[in-house]
């Protein structure tokens, strides 16, 4: 009888009456298709017992003996290997026709013995494989295996044929890979037949699961829950989020990717049932913690809108890896998996739609009551414009996040706002959203224009700012997203702001030069009093606007030709009609300060900041700087 403990494999005798087969179909040595079972040569079986005990015997191991200090049975000389399998084979024919036959003999115990001793072999065979070759199982080196054929049966058999074959358009590195992986194969099919599915896969769990698990670590990955994340700062958070954008594509297309390949490699063809299990159980909880990490940064504290892009990464990546979660975890022992990396889409979709909220509060609360000194673009400006820049290279994933989620204001964007069509839909949610926010801003702006008390340089503020708003807007996918007319109709307005700011800051300067008819005259007081006048307009034009500013030097020059064009062909013409009239005498005051030419240097030197003079620093004033009538002394007519 077995001992206590041994495993006793029982095949059915309904099968007598067919072709003794080995587990693997080939039939059983020593019998023939046309021999039934009860008819097989008790003493030919007896004798395959004989010739496998001397085989299973010279390998046999310790039951309690270490798992890798053994000699291989796979070794170079791949002879021993197949005779050991063999044996393994004859083994299972011979308890199937002592069974059959009712048989009590003591040739089944001795087979169940010796196929007890032959699986302790396999397993510490199958261990030590998996443990002495860790650098030919490597995820990155298995997952390059999807493009090539899996390995063969018949290379596993020692088909030295087909091993040669295959090996001339391998590396060596890949040679041995298929070798291992073949020989793994080859153990696992023969210890499931055997019924030892139980040891087989446990040994194969423990080893690939810590490989999976040393594989994730050197990647920076890390097993975290919401309490631990909420104790770090968001510096240290960011760090991890770029640690894990770094990592999760090889962690999914390499790792994971190669374990399953190894996996389906190693025991599909004998069940795809375990093969699932196995990779199930090796990968499951890495992935579901891999997956998990995103859903937690969007339920970390305070998610300020500054925090967006980094969350939007994080959609991005599992966006992105969709294709392959579903192809790599498809089996419903991984809808765990695949249900984690789902719910970290919504929940990080939700946190992006927060902080979309939190920022166009942010632009209609904003509490800045000091006007821009010089007229230029208000930081906020430039915050939200790159702000919205930004977010418009985010605009395949925003759109899929926003795409159920309508504006909350009660006033929709007129049509008039939108533009002609482009490559994308102005009726999406993601260009409402964008073209909303900038309107947002630019109805911030006109009440932020209302805090100068000059009216001139409130347009001048208002054209600056526009005009920045259009020029981010035509340098960035915004363009793509709002259109091409939107930024025409936009531009049409800078220059309405601009004309503004011509008429209401150089009025007194353009009224104060006469239109002379070619035979009109006037008297000699008169023409004195116009030269005083432009003096005086010229010069209070000049002082007060010294510190203004216009950023954009091609709007800077458009207005400064657009000035010079509206009054100084006019005071030319005056100028050379009466100015010889008044020739400064010594000690007299001077009545023609500027001759022509003058009044182009020194429109040439506004809009720069600086307060006059020599353009040095956009964001510095000098006080000091010369008015016109003292630096315009040399040109004075005398």
């Amino acid at each position: 009888m077995p001992r206590k403990g041994m495993r006793t494999v029982f095949f059915s005798s309904s099968r007598a009456s067919s072709p003794a087969r080995s587990p693997y179909g080939s039939p059983l040595r020593g019998s023939s298709p046309e021999t039934p079972p009860h008819t097989f040569s008790a003493s030919i079986t007896e004798e395959n017992v004989e010739i496998a005990e001397s085989i299973v015997r010279k390998w046999s191991v310790e039951q309690g003996s270490s798992y890798c200090i053994i000699e291989s049975l796979f070794g170079d000389d791949r002879k021993e290997a197949k005779d050991f399998l063999r044996s393994v084979k004859d083994l299972q024919a011979a308890m199937q026709f002592f069974s059959s036959e009712g048989s009590s003999s003591e040739y089944l115990v001795r087979s169940q013995n010796l196929m007890q001793m032959a699986m302790t072999r396999l397993e510490k065979e199958f261990y030590r494989i998996l443990s002495t070759n860790r650098n030919y199982l490597d995820p990155e080196s298995v997952s390059s295996r999807s493009s090539r054929a899996s390995p063969r049966s018949s290379y596993s058999d020692f088909d030295e044929d087909a091993s040669e074959e295959l090996g001339d358009s391998l590396s060596e590195g890949e040679r041995v890979s298929d070798l291992v992986m073949a020989d793994l194969k080859l153990i696992a099919d023969t210890m499931i037949a055997s019924g030892y599915t139980k040891e087989c896969v446990k040994i194969y769990k423990l080893i690939r699961k810590s490989i999976v698990d040393e594989s994730l670590y050197y990647l920076g990955m890390e097993k975290l829950n919401l309490s631990q994340l909420q104790k770090f700062d968001w510096e240290a958070v960011e760090l991890k989020i770029k640690t894990w954008l770094n990592s999760v594509k090889i962690a999914v297309k390499t790792i994971f990717n190669g374990e399953r390949i190894l996996c389906d490699n190693v025991s599909l063809c004998s069940s795809p049932l375990i093969a699932e299990s196995c990779f199930a159980e090796i990968a499951r909880e890495n992935a579901i913690a891999l997956f998990g990490f995103p859903e937690l940064v969007s339920k970390f504290k305070k998610l300020s809108p500054e925090k967006m892009f980094r969350v939007l990464d994080l959609y991005d990546a599992v966006s992105d890896l969709w294709p392959e979660i579903e192809s790599i975890f498809s089996s419903e022992s991984m809808s765990a998996v695949r249900s984690q990396a789902v719910n970290s889409l919504v929940k990080l979709g939700e946190a992006v739609r927060a902080m979309l909220v939190d920022f166009e509060t942010a632009i209609q609360k904003d509490a800045s009551k000091s006007p821009v000194p010089s007229g230029g673009v208000h930081p906020l400006t430039r915050y939200v414009m790159n702000y919205i820049v930004f977010l418009s290279d985010y605009s395949g994933i925003l759109a899929d996040i926003v795409a159920d989620w309508p504006l909350s204001n009660h006033s929709p964007l007129p049509e008039s706002y939108y533009s002609s069509p482009s490559p994308y839909s102005y009726d999406s949610a993601i260009t409402e959203r964008l073209a909303w926010l900038i309107l947002v801003l630019l109805c911030k702006l006109d009440g932020k224009a209302e805090l100068y008390k000059d009216v001139s340089l409130s347009y001048l503020f208002l054209a600056n700012n526009l005009n920045y708003v259009v020029s981010k807007v035509r340098t960035s996918n915004l363009t793509l997203l709002i259109g091409d007319d939107w930024v025409v109709k936009h531009e049409g307005k800078v220059k309405q702001y601009a004309a503004n700011y011509e008429r209401m800051g150089w009025d007194k300067v353009i009224s104060s030069v006469p239109e002379l008819s070619r035979t009109a005259t006037i008297s000699p007081e008169a023409a004195r009093n116009c030269f005083k006048s432009f003096n005086s307009a010229f010069e209070e034009a000049y002082r007060k606007q010294a510190s203004w500013i216009v950023a954009d030097q091609k709007l800077r020059d458009e207005i400064k030709y657009s000035l010079a064009r509206k009054f100084v062909p006019a005071y030319r013409s005056f100028y050379e009609k009466y100015g010889a009239m008044f020739r400064r005498r010594m000690g007299a005051e001077a009545i023609v300060r500027y001759a022509p030419d003058d009044l182009g240097n020194y429109l040439s030197d506004l809009f720069y900041g600086t307060g006059g003079g020599e353009y040095t620093s956009k964001s510095s004033i000098s006080s000091s700087s010369p008015s016109p009538s003292s630096r315009s002394s040399e040109h004075r007519v005398r």
